[in-house]
């Protein structure tokens, strides 16, 4: 093939490609880099945030690694070793965002890849993927293709950059050797900002078939070192025009948190990653992602809307792991936005679409709360109350993480309640009677005995909640908050049924403050927010959640009622779960005009450039909103898709189809993998 034929074949496959994935519900592209927002690859143990500056990586997130934030400060989450910066000069010139065309950014949620690509000037295209590695799960991966439109001279640069809250980082360049096998390894090990942790990032450059087996197969490498916060390793090499040119650089990112010598052990994942033939080592990686896209959601004839759903549980499924007994936090692993603390939005928002789409993930969720509990007793003990009490805000420790001058680490008791319901949801689900027997009765019991211990007796022998902070953080400091004592009402009937189950005894009194729990009235019959309510504007739909998920509202009547009353109560700065709510709620009464109009306000003013990434308000800057997700999953699985969890499992009842949809298919439903059609 000539030159000319060549350059016209790239730039027909670059522009067909392009178009292709526009137009697909399984890519989202830009060719617009103002105005932008990322969207991060992350393995549900590091999350990698790609840059629109070209070669550039904006930040790495490392899950369930904490230090204090400040000496007098809380946890929060640890913003890793940036080891996935590029540069390239061809011909001895910098490749930078000022002198190149045609970029364009591609996310394949199919196979958790984002691409970017390139031209520089009339002498080279320029393409890489980054991956982090669902198979090797604390390292990426950046696989670069250079394609020469005349012989041109590369010099390629990869570095480790160390943020400057770490302290003592040391940067090495070493090359291990094992008899014939060489192994350069580009390395700094530094200590988190509060002396807390060690942290270690490993890298190395990756060419083709050759795996940098042999010193001499290898380009020259050449290690420059700016400061111990920033060195690089470099090769350079002659191509020739046409002739493609292919190259990897993978790095691991390992810490005293998970590993007793986080040093070596990260270079011994790059070890492994250098090592693996590349298309072996890919291969595993988006063999596990097609495993987790057995659990999808299709829409025919909305485009749009299936690129957001189907973004929306891209993050879910990146965020989390089913071998990790970890949780997630509320932008997952994109940013350190709430110090990457656990809240009630991962049982009641994010948990519910994953319990039914993927269990192993959801396991971990729970499995999380359950490896906490002895934490969660001693708070109650600390507090003067029996059983268990969780914390607003978890970290790895299961302590109170929240920041003390906020209310809600004190008083927001709710999230006590939703760790219960989630974990009885997961035995409907799954009918595994091991797993409650030796995790979800324990926790479900603790609960309870916490409940009975936190409600007070009224002079007629009701009960009452007193003193809360309600999901409806406007509301400080309320006694009978409808949210709080709804969920305890739940969370006290679903361990009476557990050990029904088990064929245990349970304690009497759970059924007796169970069914004495107070939910206040409007003379009309409209359910009240709280005792004291007088129509003020709330921050979440606490009313609401008791008709969904709690089903103790159920009337139609009266659920019409709360819905109409509270709709324009709702903040307009407020979180985006709150109109997912009733969404589901219209779904599931059969109007799918309301439904879907409330569906679409739920997350689309929320959608930031040029991906669709979800922030928590329409105001806010800080995506990715992993709650939202969960709240607009949970509006196409539990209300059109008519699914509920009941005794018998995952069932389908009286789904509907939004007029702006042709079909609704839903597959991997459940343990059984089963799926469900609305047409």
């Amino acid at each position: 093939m000539n030159r000319t034929k060549f350059l016209i074949f790239l730039l027909i496959l670059n522009i067909s490609y392009y178009m292709d994935a526009q137009n697909d519900g399984w890519h989202i592209s830009t060719s617009e880099a103002n105005n932008y927002t990322g969207i991060v690859v992350a393995n549900g143990r590091i999350g990698i945030l790609p840059s629109h500056h070209i070669l550039e990586t904006e930040q790495i997130i490392l899950n369930n690694v904490y230090d204090k934030e400040s000496p007098l400060g809380v946890s929060r989450i640890l913003k890793g070793i940036n080891f996935q910066d590029l540069e390239i000069k061809i011909d001895g010139e910098l490749i930078s965002d000022q002198n190149i065309s045609n970029w364009s950014q591609t996310l394949n949620m199919k196979e958790a890849s984002f691409t970017t690509r390139f031209n520089f000037k009339n002498k080279a295209s320029v393409e890489y993927t980054m991956y982090a590695l669902r198979n090797v799960q604390y390292s990426g991966y950046l696989d670069v293709t250079i394609m020469p439109k005349m012989d041109v001279l590369i010099e390629v640069a990869a570095s480790i950059k160390t943020p400057e809250e770490y302290r003592n980082p040391t940067s090495t360049f070493r090359v291990l050797k094992d008899l014939e096998t060489t192994m350069p390894i580009l390395q700094t090990v530094a200590t988190s900002r509060q002396g807390r942790h060690k942290v270690a990032a490993s890298g190395t450059f990756i060419w083709g078939e050759i795996n940098s087996t042999s010193e001499h197969q290898r380009p020259e490498l050449k290690h420059k070192k700016v400061s111990e916060y920033n060195h690089s390793l470099s090769f350079s090499k002659n191509i020739k025009a046409t002739n493609e040119f292919n190259f990897s650089w993978t790095a691991a990112q390992c810490t005293t948190q998970d590993f007793h010598d986080p040093q070596t052990e990260s270079e011994r994942f790059v070890i492994f990653n250098l090592l693996t033939p590349k298309e072996a080592l890919l291969k595993q990686h988006k063999d596990l992602w097609i495993d987790l896209w057995e659990g999808d959601i299709i829409v025919e004839g909305d485009l749009q809307s299936q690129q957001d759903i189907r973004l929306a549980l891209y993050h879910l499924y990146a965020f989390g792991r089913g071998d990790s007994d970890l949780s997630i936090a509320p932008m997952g692993l994109s940013s350190q936005n709430y110090n990457g603390h656990i809240f009630w939005d991962t049982e009641l928002w994010m948990y519910p679409p994953l319990l039914v789409l993927n269990q192993d993930i959801a396991r971990s969720l729970v499995n999380y709360r359950s490896d906490r509990l002895d934490k969660a007793k001693q708070k109650a003990i600390n507090f003067g109350y029996k059983g268990a009490m969780f914390p607003w805000e978890s970290d790895d420790t299961g302590e109170e993480a929240t920041p003390a001058w906020a209310l809600t680490g004190t008083f927001e008791h709710h999230i006590t309640a939703d760790i219960a319901i989630a974990f009885w949801n997961y035995y409907l689900v799954t009918k595994d009677k091991k797993w409650l027997k030796e995790r979800g009765y324990p926790m479900l019991k603790e609960i309870a005995d916490y409940w009975v211990s936190r409600s007070e007796k009224n002079s007629d022998g009701s009960y009452s909640i007193l003193n809360v902070v309600g999901a409806n953080e406007f509301a400080h400091n309320v006694d009978d908050n409808a949210f709080t004592n709804g969920s305890a009402i739940t969370s006290l009937r679903y361990a009476i049924d557990a050990a029904k189950v088990l064929k245990l005894e349970g304690d009497s009194t759970w059924k007796t403050v169970a069914d004495g729990i107070i939910i206040h009235k409007f003379p009309d019959g409209t359910t009240m927010e709280h005792r004291k309510y007088n129509g003020e504007i709330i921050k979440q739909a606490d009313v609401n959640l008791l008709s969904y998920p709690l089903n103790i509202v159920n009337d139609k009547e009266t659920i019409l009622k709360d819905l109409s009353y509270y709709e324009p109560k709702l903040a307009k700065e407020g979180p985006a779960m709150g109109k997912s709510v009733f969404a589901v709620i219209y779904a599931r009464l059969g109007d799918a005009e309301n439904a879907f109009r409330l569906f679409k306000e739920s997350y689309e003013p929320n959608k930031r450039p040029p991906f669709g990434a979800l922030s928590e308000t329409a105001t806010a800057t800080h995506p990715y909103f992993a709650t939202g997700a969960g709240g607009m999953l949970q509006t196409v699985l539990f209300g059109f898709g008519g699914l509920q969890l009941t005794e018998e499992g995952i069932i389908q009842k009286n789904p509907i189809l939004p007029k702006e949809w042709k079909s609704l298919k839903i597959t991997g439903v459940g343990p059984d993998k089963k799926t469900y059609i609305v047409k």
